[in-house]
């Protein structure tokens, strides 16, 4: 029987950042140096898929720095840690190891200098997310303030709009954060802003991504996890771009069929922490249906790179 015709769009750039990349690599040179287990605060990065991998290779993940023993290493994931955690891990005379994105902690230095500088920030993100925790962590309680959403910028109860600077969530969505961002600026003419975007490379550039494909797609999946922001992100970014059916799945077993009905047309991308391997599972999942054709979409060229030191220290 012949199958019918499709043409995937594959996004590019997708996948795995320099972050994630050395956050991996950071847990499983822990275990090699150290030997198994080596305890990780939070998923390392938010894939069940990269998880799993690194719990069969002895990292044992936990929410809690209470829930490690004092006798093994900890490693704070990628998303970054209130300092009161790194604190906690250095008073119980701990070996931790910090594998914050880079990206982020120049964020939490941006907060830090404002704070030096006496202004009160506020930052826009998502509430609860690990990596808001961990940059509102930074400061004195009260010294941050969330704002989710441009309604959120006229409640929002300042000390002095005289005195204020702002920072991002790194993953968050480009064009509500203009939004945002247009919002305080209108309602604190003298607020401060980061340097240079807050809002890191790999999230614009695989947003950009899925705004030239979605238009010609007839569906478009985004190949990542629940609680990945960047991921959840790039759905509600094909969804205000053209394409009427855009869904989020972890593995080629999530895709659901009768929903895509007798499409032509489909867009595939992933978040950040999503390995490329899961990509190639969803691409082979719709060649055993269709005949496939896949024409890549290149928008930006990557070449960032995060180095891994050869040897983990201890942080003083």
């Amino acid at each position: 029987m012949t199958k019918p015709q499709l043409t995937i769009y594959l996004a590019a750039p997708r996948g795995f950042c320099a972050g994630v990349d050395r956050a991996i690599k950071i847990v499983e040179m822990a275990i090699e140096k150290w030997g198994a287990p080596v305890y990780v605060r939070h998923e390392i990065v938010h894939n069940k898929f990269v998880v799993d991998s690194l719990r069969d290779k002895g990292a044992v993940f936990v929410e809690e720095l209470h829930e490690c023993p004092d006798d093994r290493p900890v490693i704070f994931s990628a998303h970054g840690v209130p300092k009161s955690v790194p604190a906690a891990a250095a008073k119980r005379e701990m070996v931790f190891v910090d594998a914050t994105c880079p990206l982020v902690s120049k964020v939490h230095i941006e907060a830090e200098r404002h704070y030096e500088n006496g202004l009160q920030m506020i930052m826009i993100g998502h509430a609860g997310h690990p990596e808001t925790l961990g940059t509102m962590g930074q400061l004195p309680e009260g010294e941050v303030l969330l704002v989710e959403t441009v309604d959120d910028v006229a409640n929002v109860d300042v000390r002095d709009p005289s005195k204020l600077a702002f920072v991002t969530q790194t993953t968050l969505s480009v064009d509500d954060t203009i939004d945002i961002v247009a919002a305080l600026r209108d309602r604190f003419p003298a607020i401060v802003g980061p340097h240079k975007e807050d809002i890191c490379y790999a999230t614009t550039n695989r947003q950009e991504a899925v705004k030239a494909i979605a238009p010609d797609c007839d569906a478009l999946l985004v190949v990542g996890a629940p609680n990945s922001s960047n991921s959840k992100r790039l759905v509600e970014v094909a969804a205000k771009n053209g394409c009427n059916y855009a869904q989020l799945v972890q593995r080629a077993t999530e895709i659901d069929w009768r929903a895509l009905g007798e499409i032509r047309s489909l867009g595939i991308t992933a978040g950040a922490s999503a390995p490329e391997v899961l990509v190639n599972e969803v691409i082979n999942a719709f060649r055993e249906r269709f005949d496939v054709t896949v024409e890549m979409v290149e928008t930006a060229k990557e070449n960032v790179e995060f180095k891994v030191p050869r040897v983990l220290r201890v942080p003083a």
